[in-house]
């Protein structure tokens, strides 16, 4: 690492860039604590099917793809910085939204199939934020880091994606603890949506004091405004060095900006990183954990209090990635993680169909998700934000995230009704998916570790 470079710029740089992955983390699991007050208040009002529940406990999903698919779009348009405010006020909208549906149009607390379309509206409403971030919180990052340590940076905004999930359990739990369920069913799953408007009101307030990216700046022609940038982060001679490369990528890749221009494989590669993080069946884990808690017999205070466990869980074995991920590699921890997942996934799928259920199953849960969070839960992201040429980067991450977000979907909505088919059988796919995800790793996934995004380059025309 060299001396001139700024570590406390940058680490304040990543820190209002996280925020993003923090509201990516808050609000794709505020649901798992009102999910249950969703189903009793419009679901079972309505006399609707559990597939209707599935659908709406993903509903923000369909919203992660339209933001994830356009995050390409409005980051080469925008900038990386003001795709975030734009994201960071969606956050804010939604929250509201979520919390007060019935606002203007609907009579409070009356179940109608106006007011269920509107609760999904502005759950997708925070979805499109939630893939905007999802996207470009990595990207900014990516082009801010130093090589040395970009890796580690990348991982943080998994960091904050897994504390936002660890601070929305914790509020949940607060908002739940010593009620009555008629009072969460009627009001408290209120208040879990809307708390959600805090950091979301930061986030934006934040980004007014960032810059724009160099790596952007320089894309545009502001040629001065990237080398001030790069000089405050990285010293005055390694701006030079750094941006003579981001010029001669632009100059080398002029007139190809099209997504293919540097072939398929790259593209192919994004999208399976992207697909099997979803496969492997986490945010089953993550948006349906206090439900999977009880089902162990676990009281509703209790599986709440089970799942802040499994957060801080989540928590630590992440950051076991950001001290890991310069040092050991991409592709070691990926394969690594993978093993860990698949023999955690087999054995909860082998206890369900024995009709085991006890502490036996919470340990196997805690080996998914540590293995997870130690490698798929940041890696993916950092890879994303590693592997794409500087001139396509914008439209390839957002075909990656798109792809991501789809996938999660597709996982999401299909689980209630696959676990009313079998327990078993389900969790055993995720089993198998993890299985393949370690072989994918193996064969496709080009190690980046220590590279320039400049450098980068050269590694994906080898491809």
């Amino acid at each position: 690492m060299e001396k001139q470079q700024n570590i406390g710029y940058i680490m304040l740089l990543t820190l209002v860039a996280t925020l993003g992955g923090l509201l990516f983390g808050y609000d794709t699991a505020v649901i798992s604590g009102a999910e249950k007050s969703i189903q009793a208040f419009l679901i079972h009002g309505l006399n609707l099917s559990s597939f209707a529940h599935g659908a709406t406990v993903s509903s923000a999903l369909i919203g992660c793809i339209i933001g994830g698919a356009i995050s390409g779009l409005l980051a080469s348009r925008l900038g990386r910085k003001k795709s975030l405010m734009v994201a960071a006020v969606l956050f804010f909208i939604s929250a509201l939204g979520s919390g007060q549906p019935e606002f203007v149009f609907f009579e409070k607390g009356k179940a109608t199939m106006g007011l269920l379309y509107m609760f999904n509206f502005y759950r997708v409403i925070g979805g499109i934020g939630v893939g905007l971030a999802s996207a470009i919180s990595p990207m900014y990052i990516s082009e801010i880091a130093p090589a040395q340590i970009r890796g580690r940076l990348i991982s943080f905004n998994q960091f904050a994606i897994i504390f936002g999930m660890l601070v929305v359990y914790f509020v949940n739990w607060s908002i739940a603890k010593g009620q009555t369920i008629e009072w969460i069913n009627g009001i408290g799953w209120r208040y879990m949506f809307m708390s959600e408007a805090i950091p979301a009101g930061l986030f934006g307030i934040l980004l007014l004091f960032v810059p724009e990216t160099p790596r952007y700046l320089a894309m545009q022609g502001h040629q001065d405004k990237a080398l001030t940038i790069l000089k405050r982060i990285n010293g005055l001679d390694a701006a030079k060095r750094i941006l003579k490369d981001i010029q001669s990528t632009v100059e080398k890749a002029a007139g190809s900006s099209k997504v293919m221009a540097y072939g398929r494989k790259v593209i192919i590669i994004g999208i399976l990183l992207s697909v099997f993080q979803q496969f492997v069946g986490i945010n089953v884990a993550l948006y349906y954990a206090p439900r999977i808690f009880e089902s162990m017999g676990a009281a509703k205070d209790a599986s709440m209090l089970q799942t802040i466990v499994m957060g801080l869980v989540n928590v630590i074995f992440t950051v076991v990635a950001i001290l890991t991920v310069d040092k050991w590699g991409r592709k070691p921890l990926l394969i690594t993680g993978s093993v860990g997942m698949a023999i955690g996934m087999m054995a909860i799928g082998t206890l369900s169909f024995l009709e085991v259920i006890g502490i036996s199953t919470l340990v196997f849960i805690i080996i998914y998700t540590a293995s997870f969070m130690m490698s798929w839960g940041p890696i993916c992201w950092v890879l994303i934000g590693e592997i794409f040429p500087n001139k396509i980067r914008g439209k390839a991450i957002a075909i990656a995230v798109a792809a991501q977000w789809a996938a999660n979907y597709f996982i999401s909505s299909t689980y209630p009704a696959m676990m009313e088919f079998s327990g078993g059988m389900t969790y055993m796919f995720y089993g198998i998916m993890s299985i393949l995800s370690a072989i994918f790793v193996w064969k496709m996934v080009p190690e980046t570790k220590g590279k320039s995004l400049e450098e980068m380059e050269e590694v994906i025309e080898k491809l």
